[in-house]
């Protein structure tokens, strides 16, 4: 038994729960007694039911001692000690809901069968039905002293504080006014008795994140060396946080990368508040979202809301954003993307706030704290541009893959957890790649190679030197990089692309034009429109292959089909600039782009035929260790005499394994030279004496 003003502050609220409770029982019985008194109602068949007898009989039962009972009854009217600052819960409930002593007392007789089970008799006795177990309106008011017809019974109404915050639920709708039944929710009635584990209904569309949970110190670790004063994220979360210590309830954080998201959770853990951190594919999934338990949540909590991105919510469900929002009340919500605000989205108005990126080093030390350490091959990781969120997750990713192979975590485990991050959206309209090769598979001219290291670099400092170093010019431009692969068909541009992918650890997302070109004015542009937009939310190196085909030269207008062709050209003038991912474009002829996108390209690498010697490295290449092969395979023969470009020379050793396979035995120079005359009759090229030789009459 824990006394009045003493023990836990669990203990405390339930001593001053009892004691206004034990104030509510003391007007039950003399309503019990005013009832049984009156011989007007009695009713010879009442007693069937439940005597007067019986209900003296729990009038004399023991109370419950689940709410440990003090001594002596301390005085409802004086608090008791309980959590430092906030009083007993009741008392903090009140406040937080903004309840009258009305309010708090009708609360009380609604709650009350559900903390004593001797109140539901009671009750069936006062409402002269035993299977009204729980109190009504009328009944409610009558015990509370209020009138039935007076503004009283208007405090249950759908609008007022109990029933629209949800701590009250009056059923029996279509049954009159004062004969409908209260029912407090299980969720309020675990709060009052000290219970903080968050209602089943929000558990499946949110998570809580405390102010010294992971993710608060994930957006806090995530942004270490920034300067005093920097605009960088840190200091922005405090600032925010003071912000809704004064009174700023509604928030909107652009950022990308989902670093919107990681600064209103330290945000609030700065204002000393929990984070419901809403799974925004979940709410838009429900049919029936449970958007008013989560704000009474929040509520009960003291906590803020935290819902982003917004992007599948607008345009299509933009009503579940205007229904969290206008319920929300003072509960703080933070809302995040990457799009501007539209003040259309809510009636009230939102502070909106742009997210700086974290520096470099800032990512530096996010992924040394989610990998435990700093690793070797940290460095490697300065390309990803992870949220906070988005990097546990692909650690942990990571750390499964490795604990299969029972290895420790490595840079390709770090860089298959990043990869499995990518979503499904842009695999609708183009072809993925899970790079396959290397440096060792490419045969390059120095300085092809130079180039393509040269993209490399760009692709993964681009942060430090866009970002930090601050050399991206004006007019909303993007943190891309845009390489040009110009070169005859067959000669690696997109062996060259994967191989770029693969050194950064994306994947190689290859455009189907078939599903980008369309006949219809416009269309073209708003696929072009749906590539480039998913395309920025995945780690990947978007590939156009052949892009000449929509990246070509704009004409000089003769008719209506040029201009609009023109349209479709400077369009992509201006989404190529603001694009934020890495995008190769190959062309077999660099004649045939735009001049004005030449100096939107950061990277062009030529890509010319082959020469001797790399023809007789590609040969070997092709052929492989694997494939067995006779003596009398000449290679030196083949790079000297057959100027074939890498992709048709892979296309004759592929050939030669067939023939090989086929007659079971190794790969012969016959072979070969069979699958050189073929290759030479698709190409459509001569097949002459002087360049076969010997080999005339076998191909």
């Amino acid at each position: 038994m824990a006394p009045a003003g003493g023990g836990s502050a669990r203990e405390a609220d339930l001593v001053h729960l009892w004691a206004r409770l034990g104030a509510v029982e003391r007007r039950v019985r003399l309503a019990v007694e005013a009832r049984s008194a009156d011989t007007a109602l009695d009713d010879p068949y009442r007693g069937l039911y439940l005597t007067a007898e019986l209900v003296q009989q729990v009038l004399d039962a023991p109370r419950q001692p689940a709410l440990f009972p003090p001594e002596e009854e301390p005085d409802p009217d004086v608090p008791a000690a309980s959590a430092p600052g906030r009083g007993p819960r009741l008392v903090a409930l009140a406040r937080d809901f903004d309840l009258t002593p009305l309010d708090v007392e009708l609360l009380l007789v609604a709650v009350a069968p559900d903390v004593d089970a001797r109140f539901e008799r009671l009750y069936a006795y006062l409402n002269d039905d035993v299977t009204r177990r729980r109190a009504t309106v009328g009944l409610a008011l009558r015990l509370c002293g209020a009138p039935a017809a007076g503004p009283g019974r208007f405090r249950l109404a759908p609008t007022a504080p109990l029933v629209a915050g949800g701590l009250v639920e009056v059923h029996d709708r279509d049954a009159p006014a004062l004969s409908r039944v209260l029912r407090v929710p299980d969720r309020v009635v675990a709060h009052l008795l000290g219970d903080d584990a968050p209602d089943p209904a929000v558990a499946g569309l949110a998570r809580l994140v405390p102010p010294g949970g992971s993710a608060t110190a994930d957006g806090l670790a995530g942004r270490l060396g920034a300067g005093p004063g920097s605009a960088t994220a840190d200091g922005l979360a405090g600032r925010l946080g003071a912000g809704l210590g004064a009174g700023v309830d509604l928030v909107h954080l652009r950022g990308a990368d989902g670093e919107g998201g990681s600064t209103a959770v330290a945000a609030l853990a700065a204002a000393g508040r929990d984070a419901l951190v809403v799974d925004v594919v979940a709410l838009a999934d429900q049919d029936q979202p449970g958007i008013a338990a989560l704000v009474r949540e929040a509520r009960l909590r003291g906590a803020g809301v935290v819902l982003g991105p917004l992007e599948p919510l607008v345009p299509e469900r933009v009503r579940l954003l205007r229904e969290l929002v206008a319920s929300a009340g003072a509960v703080p919500v933070l809302l995040h993307g990457s799009r501007h605000w539209d003040p259309k989205w809510t009636t009230r108005p939102a502070v909106s706030v742009p997210v700086p990126p974290p520096l470099p080093d800032g990512r530096a030390a996010r992924w040394a704290r989610a990998l435990g350490g700093e690793p070797a091959f940290l460095p490697e990781l300065a390309g990803y541009r992870l949220g906070a969120e988005e990097l546990d997750r692909a650690v942990a990713v990571a750390a499964g893959l490795a604990a299969v192979e029972r290895r420790p975590v490595g840079l390709e485990h770090v860089r298959a957890g990043v990869r499995a991050r990518n979503g499904a959206g842009l695999d609708r309209l183009a072809r993925r790649i899970v790079p396959g090769v290397g440096w060792d598979d490419v045969v390059l001219p120095a300085r092809t190679r130079r180039q393509l290291t040269e993209l490399v670099v760009r692709a993964r400092h681009r942060e430090r030197v866009l970002g930090e170093w601050r050399m991206r010019p004006g007019g909303g431009r993007g943190r891309g990089v845009v390489a040009l692969f110009a070169g005859e068909s067959g000669t690696g541009k997109t062996m060259s692309a994967e191989v770029v992918a693969a050194e950064l650890g994306m994947d190689l997302y290859v455009v189907d034009l078939s599903t980008v070109v369309d006949k219809y004015v416009g269309e073209t542009e708003k696929n072009l429109e749906r590539i480039f937009t998913e395309a920025a939310g995945v780690h990947g190196v978007l590939l156009f292959d052949e892009a000449d085909a929509v990246f070509g030269k704009r004409s000089e207008v003769q008719s209506a089909h040029d201009r609009y062709a023109n349209v479709e050209s400077a369009y992509l003038l201006q989404r190529v600039e603001s694009f934020d991912g890495i995008a190769v474009l190959t062309t077999n002829l660099r004649s045939n782009l735009d001049e004005a996108f030449t100096r939107r390209i950061d990277v062009i690498a030529d890509f010319p035929v082959p020469d001797t010697e790399q023809r007789r490295a590609l040969w070997e290449r092709c052929l492989g260790p694997a494939l067995p092969r006779t003596d009398d395979l000449d290679l030196g023969f083949c790079a000297e005499r057959f100027e074939l470009a890498g992709g048709s020379i892979r296309a004759c050793a592929v050939t030669a394994a067939y023939l090989a396979a086929a007659a079971d035995r190794p790969v012969t120079m016959a072979d070969v030279m069979t699958a050189v005359h073929q290759e030479y009759r698709k190409l459509g090229r001569l097949v002459l004496e002087s360049e076969f030789g010997p080999w005339f009459p076998t191909a």
